[in-house]
């Protein structure tokens, strides 16, 4: 029994050790933003209490999973706590599930290093509660010599360390870092300025136009008669503080991470499209201040170089919307959105629709 109770305290040691770096993956800061946003904000968490829930939760998980191999208090405390833990996240999961009213997206029990629905994860938790009650059996009374001290010391210790990797950073909303709207362009690049304007147009619409009305009198009185114009009436889109022209034509707004794999996918596939299609609406992105270094490299790999502004974490989730993830990709006429791409699932880019989409007439896209 001594083997079965060590391997089950290596198995809830490594679950547990495991889910906290995991939420800090790929970096400490973005990751633990991100599972803000998208787990705690939708449980009312505020953007005042998030980051500090999300970094004590975190350090306590990692605090456990060190603590469960160790011998002081194991039996009075330790376990109990941990299963008490568990409990709770069942709770949550299952609740999420209900509102959801269906099993999907990650429930960030691993961050995005290792996505898990929410029924996979109350599974994985009951097993490790499970394990732990059995754990709780086969162990004997604590030693009298426990020291709390030290289970205190380790606690402290790993929380303080999580807010040492991810400090808190203030931040709003109008936070902009670094915007760049006249920007050089590769070799490749393709710019609206590098098309001619005679081929930079959209195709002449209806105008006010002049017509000869009879009447009564000798002469024909010429009146002007308004003919509606083939395009949206303007509104504000909310994006001109990143934009002064955003609410102007056509534009293709992205909200891309340099980092991301996907999101250098979408602007490849945008490149290939305003090569062939002078009248492609304008392209302006929005980048995620996570590893800005990589722009350079992202842009490359796209093929051009475009206007982008970028933004901190946390106010980059809330431009992008609720339940939004990247890359995204959106039309915008005149500031009127007619169409949203977003993530990697179900409402991915799609650059053959989204080519149909761009061609349609104002008269098409009226809903």
């Amino acid at each position: 029994m001594k083997y079965v109770s060590t391997a089950i305290r290596i198995i809830i040691a490594i679950l547990f050790i495991i889910s906290a770096i995991a939420k800090m993956y790929p970096s400490p800061y973005f990751a633990i933003s991100t599972f803000e946003v998208k787990q705690l904000y939708p449980l009312g968490f505020s953007e005042t209490i998030a980051p500090w829930f999300s970094r004590i939760l975190i350090g306590i998980e990692l605090a456990l999973g060190i603590l469960i191999l160790q011998n002081n208090y194991l039996k009075k405390l330790i376990i109990p706590a941990t299963i008490l833990l568990l409990v709770v996240f069942i709770g949550h999961l299952s609740y999420q599930t209900f509102l959801s009213g269906g099993n999907t997206g990650n429930c960030g029990c691993f961050g995005e290093l290792l996505p898990m629905t929410p029924i996979e994860a109350i599974i994985k938790n009951i097993v490790a509660v499970v394990l732990l009650v059995w754990l709780y059996k086969l162990i004997k009374e604590d030693a009298p010599t426990s020291k709390f001290w030290l289970v205190g010391l380790i606690t402290i210790l790993t929380i303080l360390g999580i807010f040492l990797l991810a400090p808190i950073k203030k931040t709003t909303s109008d936070d902009v870092i670094a915007p760049v709207t006249n920007i050089g362009t590769l070799e490749t690049s393709i710019d609206s300025t590098s098309i001619p304007a005679e081929e930079n147009k959209l195709p002449e619409t209806k105008a006010d136009t002049v017509k000869d009305i009879p009447t009564a009198k000798k002469e024909t009185e010429k009146v002007v008669e308004k003919t509606p114009v083939n395009e949206p009436a303007k509104r504000k889109s909310g994006y001109a503080k990143y934009f002064s022209d955003i609410d102007k034509g056509r534009k293709t707004l992205c909200f891309f991470v340099p980092g991301c794999d996907h999101c250098m996918e979408a602007a490849k596939e945008l490149t290939e499209m305003k090569r062939k299609d002078p009248n492609f609406p304008e392209i302006k992105i929005i980048f995620m201040n996570e590893e800005p270094e990589k722009i350079p490299d992202f842009f490359k790999f796209a093929g051009a170089q475009y206007p982008y502004v970028m933004i901190d974490v946390i106010p980059f989730w809330g431009v992008l919307g609720s339940g939004k993830d990247t890359p995204g990709v959106k039309y915008l006429w005149n500031g009127n959105d007619y169409k949203f791409y977003y993530g990697i699932t179900d409402n991915k880019f799609n650059p053959t629709e989204y080519q149909t989409i761009i061609n349609k007439p104002y008269s098409e896209l009226k809903k």
